[in-house]
């Protein structure tokens, strides 16, 4: 048996798509599998994604996908980042769509296309516009040149121009209005050069959400699918269900007198005689190592435990109290749903000052994933 594992409900992933769907058509959902579906599983949560109405999937680096389309991926794949030059081959063999933003990119993706065999499909170009994120993507001004670079490879098609938005988990603030501005100017000034644009994408899960001009032809959703609000304090009206639960069992249970200190740097010291259970489970997995300093709980039995001493690298200690009856072998969640409790990636998150996103992507791969469809 595995020592830790994460239930991921695919039902709920298909859930969360539809809904998805629902709130931002007529335009299109394109699911973000990359880092492995957020920790989910990226084969499997795309299945699920594209069986609920998603159209495109999308990944941030070549192997990525490489990876769904050996699993038997054909849907329409974005890569969000330039592939390095020694990726280009690799990513034309993948048939997925090519980000790029550089002369440099446009050129080696152009020879790569061309020295295709004859009838080899043109490769489709998402021309990647920084309108303020400032991470990667040209400047406004060199979209028009950049455009004509890529029209002049008969090999490329220029499917799209996209941007992406900085803080559209912060309703308030005024930048996403300010990118949306930048990015609609820079497509009047395409249209201006005789250049048509077909499809249109902005919107991250925030942006879906929050800001409806942002939706354009398709919207790029990550987190949103997995069921978590892009920022903790975004319920948004839309029903997101929980996709992921983490649990492992207790491995050892004893008791130990008051005043004695747990873990390393006996950073915790038990305040009376109590019970302590030992989950194996550690930082290695993804448990982040201060959660136990914090006071993060966990669910055995239906009832809340808390975490004491530090997470180690592949244990956790757990006070269960003096008269508890918890028992080796004893079902332990660390996120997900026991009886009537319930412990969120949001919940860690803020116990971390991090986002549920960092939560969930640092699952660690010793941690089985078990899908389940029902």
């Amino acid at each position: 048996m595995a020592r830790a594992w994460a239930d991921i409900s695919l039902e709920a992933v298909g859930a969360n798509v539809r809904a998805l769907c629902e709130r931002v058509a007529p335009a299109s959902v394109c699911a973000v599998v990359k880092a492995d579906g957020y920790g989910h599983g990226a084969v499997p949560v795309a299945r699920a994604a594209l069986g609920a109405g998603a159209t495109w999937l999308a990944v941030a680096q070549v192997p990525e996908a490489t990876a769904l389309r050996a699993g038997g991926i054909v849907a329409p794949v974005l890569l969000l980042s330039e592939p390095r030059p020694d990726e280009v081959d690799e990513a034309l063999a993948a048939r997925v769509d090519v980000t790029l933003h550089t002369d440099s990119l446009i050129a080696a993706v152009g020879r790569a296309a061309a020295d295709r065999p004859d009838g080899s499909p043109p490769v489709q170009v998402h021309l990647k516009v920084d309108t303020g994120m400032h991470r990667v993507g040209a400047a406004p001004a060199d979209m028009v040149a950049l455009a004509r670079q890529v029209l002049a490879h008969p090999e490329l098609d220029l499917r799209a121009v996209w941007t992406h938005c900085a803080v559209a988990d912060e309703p308030t603030r005024p930048e996403t209005a300010m990118q949306l501005e930048r990015y609609e100017a820079c497509l009047t000034d395409l249209a201006a050069a005789g250049i048509t644009v077909p499809l249109r994408h902005v919107a991250n899960s925030a942006a879906a959400l929050l800001h409806p001009a942002s939706r354009y032809d398709l919207v790029r959703c990550g987190i949103a699918i997995y069921g978590i609000a892009p920022a903790p304090s975004l319920a948004v009206g839309l029903p997101l269900a929980p996709v992921v639960r983490l649990a492992t069992e207790v491995s050892f249970v004893k008791p130990v007198a008051q005043g004695e200190g747990i873990s390393y740097g006996h950073r915790f010291h038990t305040e009376r005689d109590t019970v302590i259970a030992t989950l194996p489970i550690g930082y290695a997995d993804g448990v982040f190592r201060r959660l136990g300093e914090l006071g993060q709980e966990v669910l055995i039995g239906g009832r809340r435990y808390p975490m004491v001493g530090a997470v180690t690298m592949d244990q956790i200690m757990v006070d269960v109290g003096p008269h508890a009856e918890v028992r080796a072998g004893d079902e332990a969640v660390l996120l997900g749903t026991q009886g009537d409790e319930q412990i969120s990636p949001e919940d860690w998150a803020v116990r971390l000052g991090t986002i549920s996103y960092e939560v969930v992507c640092a699952i660690g791969a010793r941690v089985e994933r078990r899908h389940l469809s029902s």
